[in-house]
């Protein structure tokens, strides 16, 4: 549960990069005299009041470090201002991770609460993994086709924009953004001077969507879309002083800079960037993919292991679909199969807006169903939206982009429209489910209303944990009055088939030496996404290594549990009770999450 990693699992965007020059930085702050000033209290205070005084410290620590992911959560004051990522700023950020660890050591776990023993355990254990991974230059990797400067528009995007001074935030920031840009310039280039860089093959589309957003008029850019929409109630003069202000930043700032960084991307970068895709071909590449693996898995498990489980649940999940297949009553073998799905013009739009309302209307029946599997629903409200056109070519289907009840802010689903003769009908029942409720809006919503525990639980997460329950949360469709179409049904399959091919295809090009059109070939044999989409997923495993094995660890824990819970139990299970135990203490390492289920069978089997 890195800080704030629930944003930057969910919508790919790189936090930092700022430079030297025009960004606002608060007044210097002495991080260490605070941290040991909490220590030197042992004895004096007790551990408890100085674990939260700890918890509070640091919350405030990330957000002033990290402001992005302050306009992200609502923490208040930051939303002028960018990440400082000088080499400086980073090397001291990194001594600095071992601050909270000393002052945890001068606390007695056994004189704490049993759910501050919890607290304890979870923070621990983010601290030291994050001490763990500075071993590795994850600053290095500063930009991929799914995040980094060219996504700074939907971090802006987050900002407030009720009152002028909302605006005059934005304004700071859009003034400090050619800086950022530049510091952003030095990673990449000490990058590619230590061959620390994304595979090209995964990099070719970047220029251009750094292209994209550089127009004529700079009210059409991306980067100034939220000046079209200022509130009524300003004043003529305070929109003319906005808009102009916000022009200028862009013609004499912004533009001139993204223009460098594309020319540098496009005639350097890019070309000199590495052939190889396996993770391990990087200096230190065997751990740092290992490393990789244990963060996002939450287990033990070794790539081996991992791809054998792949393996198996290929096999199995073929077995469902063709059994599906005969019952629909098609002749042909499952190739022909796939490629009617992947062909038919039945099967998708030819309108943008009708697929939108396609997924809205799919959203709007599962709502009213959720209250027979949850007992507790969060307050926050979601709506459906499209993925910006100048990164859609090279985004997924679909992403959840998490909203915040302090911002406050909405939840949105967001959408691609790109390329429609590739978004399959068939597929949006099972995506919605995943993306939106009762996938990852509905736990990461509730996470972040939970009351009584520290807010880096209320805004962390594990990816095997969020992304495990979105894709369990797939196969729920039957009771929430889904998958009645039998194609929709075989979309489901198709989406397990995605992610246990993750499990062999990650570790297949990272640790077996796969070859990328071997991936390709691999997915394509096994599933029945179109060619568009499993390019850009292959894509996506080579640029993301690790990450895309904690759906399917993460559903196959929950189910486990569930089969677990229901075998015990018998006539005292309840599936509304079991969600809402999964769900009642955020997101958990998945060993933790097993302890919880367990404790509650127990707990559950001794009442009478």
């Amino acid at each position: 549960m890195r800080r704030f990693a629930v944003l930057a699992t969910l919508a790919a965007t790189a936090f930092p990069l700022l430079a030297q020059q025009a960004a606002p930085q608060p007044a210097p702050r002495d991080w260490a005299a605070r941290y040991n000033a909490i220590a030197a209290k042992k004895g004096e205070v007790a551990d408890s009041t100085r674990l939260h005084q700890l918890f509070d410290l640091d919350w405030e620590y990330g957000n002033i470090e990290y402001p992005e992911g302050a306009t992200y959560t609502g923490y208040p004051g930051q939303n002028g201002r960018w990440t400082d990522m000088s080499l400086d700023a980073i090397a001291r950020r990194k001594k600095e991770l071992q601050l909270p660890v000393l002052v945890l050591n001068t606390i007695d776990r056994n004189a704490l609460s049993a759910n501050d023993q919890l607290n304890f355990d979870l923070f621990k254990r983010d601290q030291l993994e994050a001490i763990e991974g500075t071993r590795f230059p994850n600053e290095l990797l500063a930009i991929s086709q799914r995040g980094g400067p060219q996504q700074l528009p939907e971090v802006l995007a987050d900002n407030p924009t009720a009152t002028v001074a909302d605006y005059e935030d934005i304004l700071s920031r859009l003034n400090s953004m050619a800086a950022r840009i530049d510091q952003e310039m030095v990673l990449l280039q000490k990058g590619l001077a230590a061959g620390v860089t994304w595979p090209k093959i995964t990099l070719r589309d970047v220029p251009k969507q750094v292209q994209d957003l550089l127009t004529d008029d700079p009210l059409k850019s991306p980067i100034l879309v939220s000046l079209t929409k200022m509130p009524a109630t300003f004043s003529d003069a305070d929109k003319k002083r906005i808009t102009d202000s916000a022009v200028l930043a862009y013609t004499t700032k912004i533009k001139p800079a993204y223009q460098r960084m594309h020319d540098y991307l496009a005639n350097t970068y890019v070309p000199k960037s590495r052939e190889s895709i396996a993770f391990t071909a990087l200096p230190d590449g065997e751990a740092w993919y290992a490393f990789r693996v244990r963060r996002e898995t939450t287990t033990d498990k070794t790539p081996k292991e991992i791809h054998e489980i792949g393996l198996a649940e290929v096999k199995r999940i073929h077995g469902e679909m063709d059994s599906l297949i005969a019952a629909i009553g098609y002749k042909g073998t499952f190739q022909d199969f796939v490629k009617f799905l992947r062909t038919d013009p039945q099967f998708y739009y030819t309108d943008s807006a009708q697929l939108v309302q396609g997924y809205r209307d799919i959203v709007k029946r599962v709502d009213p169903m959720l209250v027979y599997l949850f007992g507790k629903l969060p307050r926050l409200t979601y709506g459906v939206g499209t993925i910006p056109n100048y990164i859609a070519p090279s985004a997924t289907m679909a992403y959840y982009q998490p909203g915040s009840p302090d911002a406050p802010r909405p939840g949105y689903y967001m959408v691609n429209t790109y390329a429609l003769d590739q978004r399959a009908k068939w597929e949006m029942e099972a995506l919605s489910l995943h993306e939106s409720v009762p996938g990852h809006h509905l736990q990461i919503a509730l996470a972040q209303e939970l009351q009584g525990v520290p807010n880096f639980r209320r805004y962390g997460g594990y990816t095997a944990f969020v992304e495990g329950w979105a894709l369990y949360c797939e196969g729920l469709g039957p009771q929430l009055g889904l998958y009645k179409d039998p194609y929709s049904k075989f979309g489901q399959l198709t989406y397990d088939m995605w992610r246990a091919v993750r499990l062999v295809i990650d570790t297949g090009m990272h640790e077996f030496g796969w070859s990328r059109q071997q991936a390709i070939d691999y997915f394509t044999q096994n599933s029945a996404k179109t060619d568009h989409d499993i390019i850009v997923e292959v894509d996506r495993y080579i640029s993301d290594p690790g990450q895309a094995l904690a759906y399917k660890m993460g559903q196959l824990k929950i189910k486990e549990l569930r089969d677990y819970a229901m075998s015990e139990l018998g006539p005292k299970f309840s599936i509304r009770e079991f969600h809402d135990r999964v769900l009642e203490q955020g997101a958990l390492p998945l060993s933790l999450l097993d302890s919880h289920i367990r404790a509650w069978v127990a707990a559950k089997k001794g009442m009478k």
